[in-house]
Formats: structure tokens, C-alpha cells, sequence
């Protein structure tokens, strides 16, 4: 088959991007030719698939289509600019370039089937190109459909002529039917995969580790998050926490934050406010130093207040690293008792309990290899793929 995947957003930095990355490599891999197009503000390296970028203008870039940052739903490393931002005139720029730019790949491309992430601007660019196609709801998009009406037209009218519209936890299902009128038999539920190649078990250096992060202390307990600073992922929620396990516990107990956003002044302030002696911002991370920080981490973090699915969980289960989370959203759609916990939102009392349960439990080492077990055989991007080709051949035939 040759698909055309259509994103809002750079194939980093992004839930749904590292979704987008993921899924075009496995498609290549297994036979398919993938080409994506997505939004950009630097040069991109080559991948094993094709790519058309789109060139936004950025902080430092200089040949651009669009003299604007890409937006985004909440935020993203690279741009905090949003939709709901956008003025008349930009946002029609935005839509005509996705619609012109899908139009002329799918002229040039030829492809069989358009894979649209997001309920948004690309199903609408899909459905003026008459080719069959398929869109991926990601949970941010519903957020933006209920934040800004003036998407309400394109938005509904590419989700109501999707042959099929995927959904990614049974939360988010549950909205797409209320908010697009999509009615069941078109959509389905396939959970996100990881890369299994990258997130694994390793035996990692604590104290190298945590040199190349800048800090030259060693703690008993590490405790990680890794998302965006935006509010809906609830890191206010986990600093109040880390004031009580700070103070309940007698070990030291370190909380490391991976990543950025449009909250990191803010946070950082909460933190001073609270005094917390171990508690350090690393800013965005690499892949690779992410794997790390999950190795080293006791106990990884999700104390979001809406969390569509929550990749990083399954990518921290990978690394062989109970995950606490909130209950809501996608994540109490896989995490149970045998590998984490989850607490009610906004509760820090139960969010730091539950990190401290985790901290001291006799059955560790058990309970890590559990885990990871439990990521591969549940959510590996090969079983994910399967089922998108799946609906792939059910679409075309």
C-alpha cells in the first residue's frame, strides 16, 4: 500500500508526532511506502520514509511558507503559539496551505489510503482530495474543539466523512461519538504502541546519569514526570506531593521533571514557594536521556488532570518502572495494580502516598520486571500496527 499520514505537528515534541514517526517507520519497515506531511520551523534529518515538511516561521529560520509559528493545541517545545490564537487571516492561511499542500502530495504520491491524525484541519484537507481515508483522534483535538467554534465546520465535516475514525482510549471514544456524531460501527478503539527498540530495560549509572543532567548528588529514590508544563498535566499536583514524601520521608527523595512548556516560570516559582531541596526542572530531553531518567526512577509520575492516553506511563512500564497515575482519561485503561497505581486528580495527599508505597515495597524487583513485561505484551508497536493495517485493507477493499 501507499499511505499518506497527515499531522498538525513536528514528528517530535508531540504525542501524536512521535505517534506519526513511529507509525510511518513501522509502515516502511513492514513493505508499505509512507509519506508525511507536517508542520515545521527548522531542518528536519532524513527518515526511511518520505517527508514533505511544511516551514513555519520559527525562532531562527529563514526560509518559510508561513509567517507564523506552527500552533498547537496547548504547547510544544518549539512554538507556544495555539489555534485559538490564530487571527482570521492566519487561520485561513493555515487551512488553505494543509488543504493546497495535501492536495498536491496526494496528486504526486498517489497514494491509497490518507492516514489524518487529529479531528481537526487535515481530515478536512483529506476529504477534498476524494481519496479514501482514515483519521486518529488523539484526545488534544477534543480539547480544541470544545476551547475555539470557529473549527467547528472543517472539524465536523472531515470526521463525518472518515471511512473509519481511530480512537485511542476508551475515554476519548467516548467523546468523539458525543462531540462528531460519529456513530459506533466507524469507530474503533487501538491503543498507541511505543518503540520497543528504544524503551527497554538498561542498566544505567545512577550517578552518570544524573551527572549529565548537571546535578552530582545521589538520592536514595528518584521519582520522574516527563510531559509537557502545560496545566492539564497536573505538575503543580505532583510538587505539593513531593512537600509531604520530602518531609514523611527519611531518605532523600529526588523528583526529576522532564520537559517544557508555557508553565516553567510558574512551576519553578510553586517550587521555590514550597522549598523543595530536591526537586529539579531538566527541561526537554533527548529520547535517549529519557530512557535514562526512566531506568534510574523508582517510580514514574502521571498526575495529569486529562491525559487522553498517556504514552510516557507505557514507555516508563517499558523501562521497567511503576507508573502512578490519575484516575481519568486513558490511563486507568491500562494501569492496574500489578505494575502502579492511580490516584483520584488534584489529591496530592494520595499522589504522594502512593509514590511512597511504591518507594519502600519489599516486592521491587518483581514489580519491574512485571512491568516491562507488561508494555511488550500488551503494547508493542507491532501489535498497534497490525491493527492499523487491518483497518487500512477494510477501508480500501
Amino acid at each position: 500500500m501507499k499511505i499518506l499520514i497527515i499531522n498538525h505537528f513536528p514528528l517530535e515534541g508531540s504525542g501524536s508526532g512521535v505517534y506519526t514517526k513511529n507509525l510511518a517507520k513501522e509502515l516502511t519497515e513492514i513493505g508499505h511506502k509512507v509519506k508525511v506531511i507536517f508542520p515545521e520551523n527548522r531542518m528536519v534529518p532524513p527518515e526511511i520514509f518520505k517527508m514533505r515538511p511544511i516551514m513555519f516561521r520559527g525562532d531562527n529560520s529563514k526560509d518559510y511558507e508561513i509567517d507564523f509559528n506552527f500552533p498547537c493545541f496547548t504547547s510544544h517545545p518549539r512554538s507556544n503559539t495555539t489555534f485559538y490564537q490564530l487571527n482570521k487571516k492566519q487561520m485561513r492561511d493555515y487551512i488553505d496551505i494543509m488543504v493546497r499542500v495535501t492536495n498536491e502530495e496526494a496528486d504526486k504520491f498517489k497514494p491509497d489510503i490518507i492516514h489524518a491524525q487529529h479531528l481537526w484541519i487535515t481530515p478536512y484537507a483529506a476529504q477534498k482530495t476524494d481519496l479514501p481515508y482514515v483519521a486518529t483522534v488523539h484526545g488534544t483535538d477534543l480539547k480544541g474543539f470544545k476551547q475555539d467554534k470557529r473549527y467547528h465546520t472543517y472539524a465536523l465535516k472531515g470526521a463525518q466523512n472518515a471511512r473509519k475514525v481511530i480512537t485511542i482510549s476508551k475515554q476519548v471514544d467516548r467523546e468523539t461519538k458525543e462531540l462528531y456524531h460519529i456513530e459506533d460501527e466507524k469507530r474503533k478503539i487501538v491503543y498507541n504502541g511505543y518503540d520497543t527498540k528504544l524503551f527497554k530495560v538498561k542498566n544505567v549509572s545512577r550517578k552518570e546519569a544524573l551527572e549529565k543532567f548537571g546535578i552530582n548528588e545521589i538520592p536514595d529514590y528518584i521519582v520522574s514526570f516527563a510531559g509537557k508544563l502545560a496545566y492539564f498535566k497536573g505538575v503543580d499536583i505532583l510538587l505539593k506531593a513531593a512537600k509531604i514524601y520530602e518531609n514523611q520521608m527519611k531518605e532523600k527523595v529526588m523528583t526529576l521533571i522532564a520537559g517544557n512548556g508555557v508553565l516553567y516560570d510558574e512551576l519553578n516559582k510553586l517550587k521555590n514557594f514550597l522549598e523543595l531541596k530536591n526537586t529539579f526542572f531538566l527541561g526537554y530531553i533527548s529520547d535517549e536521556q529519557l530512557i535514562d531518567l526512566y531506568n534510574i526512577a523508582d517510580v514514574s509520575t502521571v498526575p495529569s488532570r486529562s491525559e487522553p492516553f498517556g504514552l510516557v506511563a507505557i514507555e516508563a512500564l517499558a523501562c521497567g518502572t511503576p507508573v502512578v497515575g490519575t484516575n481519568q482519561g486513558g490511563l486507568p485503561d491500562f494501569i492496574n495494580e500489578d505494575i502502579g497505581a492511580l490516584v483520584d486528580v488534584e489529591d496530592d495527599i494520595a499522589l504522594a502516598e502512593a509514590i511512597i508505597n511504591e518507594l519502600v515495597r519489599p516486592d521491587k524487583k518483581e514489580r519491574k520486571k512485571r512491568a516491562h513485561e507488561y508494555a511488550v505484551n500488551n503494547f508493542s508497536w507491532e501489535n498497534t500496527i497490525k491493527e492499523v493495517e487491518k483497518i487500512y485493507k477494510e477501508v480500501i477493499f
